[in-house]
């Protein structure tokens, strides 16, 4: 009977408890927004430990750090997922997919050790998601600056990413690569078509790769720049031929001539 009536009164707190953490989490009161500059901080700090984990791998406290970091990413994970309104929309989401590889590399830090590196892509999930723009960017949420730091974070998110690769392909075959710093400064320098020619990965795979970063790079540089430099377009649907983009001042639509009444703050 007792554990009929625990059984009960869990039930009758698990509704509750997804009504506290969906305003947490996508509520508008002043304390769900410091609740989710807290949850973001959290992110920063786990981000910098993955880029810092291949310098800390040596120290015993790493696993122990690995591990909290695993605990705290699991209930983050867990709560998102009480706090979405639709769950089967929630698992089709690119970004807790990469989230869920995160943590289980993180779990398994011995038979995943050389996909460590991918861990990174969590910055790449946490600028792109609506949590972030719900929270931090709120005044920059569809206009430049949202395009420029998503760019930006794909392109720091790939450097860290093949960097990693290099380290863990190379670093015990190729005497020019000895550490990590010297997968960065390789990765760097191929990225941006420096090529010193001090560090070149050998065979026709490391060719390959190398090929692989340069043109990847060139595209990830001439992305980043276009959203800083060229004409900024609002994001105002068409309601005749779909176009998203227009310029701030347009009047009608460049594609049909429909009559817009585009927002403006001014």
């Amino acid at each position: 009977m007792t554990s009929q009536a625990a059984l009960t009164d869990r039930r009758r707190r698990m509704p509750r408890l997804r009504v506290k953490l969906r305003e947490l989490y996508h509520g508008d009161s002043p304390g769900a927004v410091r609740f989710r500059y807290g949850v973001l901080i959290l992110d920063l700090i786990l981000i910098a430990f993955f880029i810092a984990a291949p310098f800390l791998r040596e120290y015993p406290v790493f696993l122990v750090i690995d591990y909290a970091v695993a605990f705290v990413l699991c209930l983050d994970i867990a709560a998102r997922a009480l706090a979405s309104s639709s769950f089967q929309g929630w698992l089709m989401r690119p970004i807790l997919w990469v989230d869920i590889f995160v943590l289980l590399t993180l779990l398994f830090p011995m038979w995943l050790f050389n996909l460590a590196f991918l861990r990174v892509l969590r910055l790449w999930s946490l600028v792109h998601s609506d949590f972030f723009w719900e929270t931090v960017g709120r005044r920059f949420d569809d206009t430049r600056w949202e395009d420029s730091a998503k760019a930006l974070a794909t392109l720091v998110t790939f450097i860290f990413v093949v960097t990693g690769f290099v380290y863990a392909s190379f670093a015990r075959e190729h005497p020019g690569i000895t550490g990590y710093v010297d997968a960065l400064y390789f990765t760097v320098t191929t990225l941006t078509t420096t090529g010193f020619g001090d560090i070149t990965l050998p065979g026709t795979w490391g060719k390959l790769l190398t090929i692989f970063i340069m043109l990847s790079g060139i595209s990830l540089f001439v992305r980043f720049a276009q959203t800083l430099f060229r004409p900024y377009k609002v994001r105002f649907t068409c309601t005749t031929c779909g176009l998203l983009r227009h310029d701030p001042d347009a009047v009608h639509c460049k594609a049909c001539g429909k009559l817009l009444n585009i927002p403006n703050e001014d």
